[in-house]
């Protein structure tokens, strides 16, 4: 009886402890007690844990709610503001016009090439508005696991040769070409990798290129090999990367201290990142003060 009442005791303590989180396991000899403890500190330990994983995850989707609103704000900002403008050039014409007011053609062809430059703007928010959901879209699918990236042995060449055409008509317009790696067995080159999602990758970064690249300048894409990793190397001709960006650049909506004025929302290099990291591969940039523009390399696993 004596021993049932002391079971019974430890038992309560048991709780008490639990639910003030300070249980341990005590010195009890009793086997089926001292089994007991022990099951009971598993599950405690499994429900911390728990815990500590959904406070992470509900940390993680405030952080994300909270970039969302900012990364929107500027652009649906500037539409409200240029739709208001063309509202108001358009009721200005109409007042003038309601008033029996003249209109000389070259008061109508400014009023016109305003209401032009309001429209082109609203298009250039709304397109950045678009890519911004969709990246948005894609983070999320990455960070919460739902985005399914598959590795299989594939031609290094062939997705080199899909992501330059992709970027080709945007490095066109700037008259940017590219230097490829036609050296010996290059077409042969075969790694480990998901092609589809391993393309928008190598896409965001030939994008990057051809963006921070100058008028007529060249991008080289070349081939390199390590014991377990191909390279994907892409050289651009910009401004390059400070040491103190390095280290910082592939964070989500991270944006150069140098390029904060140019159009992007910084978040393509995290994807990229993030991307390599689900098929065992990463990348890295290279700062490289005695070379103009910048490098990066993507690594694939063989």
């Amino acid at each position: 009886m004596f021993s049932s009442n002391k079971v019974i005791e430890r038992l309560d303590q048991m709780l008490d402890d639990a639910l003030n989180g300070t249980f341990s396991e005590s010195s009890y000899d009793e086997t089926k007690l001292s089994r007991l403890e022990s099951k009971w500190k598993e599950f405690l330990g499994t429900s911390v844990l728990s815990n500590q994983n959904l406070e992470a995850e509900r940390h993680r989707l405030e952080q994300f709610i909270s970039d969302i609103s900012h990364q929107t704000k500027t652009p649906m900002t500037n539409i409200k503001m240029y739709t208001e403008l063309l509202n108001e050039e358009v009721n200005a014409l109409q007042k003038k016009q309601a008033g029996g007011q003249g209109i000389d053609d070259t008061e109508i062809n400014a009023s016109v090439n305003r209401i032009k430059k309001y429209a082109e703007e609203i298009r250039r928010q709304n397109e950045r508005l678009e890519f911004l959901i969709d990246s948005l879209t894609k983070l999320s699918r990455l960070e919460s696991g739902t985005l399914e990236v598959v590795a299989n042995p594939s031609a290094v060449n062939e997705l080199v040769k899909a992501g330059i055409s992709a970027v080709k008509p945007k490095a066109d317009t700037k008259n940017i070409s590219f230097v490829t790696d036609d050296a010996e067995g290059a077409d042969s080159v075969i790694a480990s990798f998901d092609m589809k999602w391993t393309l928008e990758a190598l896409i965001n970064v030939l994008d990057n290129a051809v963006k921070y690249s100058p008028e007529g300048g060249k991008i080289e894409v070349k081939l390199s090999e390590t014991e377990m990793y191909v390279a994907i190397h892409v050289i651009d001709e910009g401004q390059g990367i400070s040491e103190e960006d390095a280290t910082r650049i592939f964070g989500r909506f991270f944006r150069g201290s140098e390029v904060q004025q140019d159009e992007g929302v910084g978040i393509g290099l995290y994807l990229t990142r993030e991307i390599l990291s689900k098929e065992d591969g990463y990348i890295k940039v290279i700062s490289n003060e005695k070379r103009k523009g910048g490098e990066f390399v993507l690594y694939l696993r063989k």
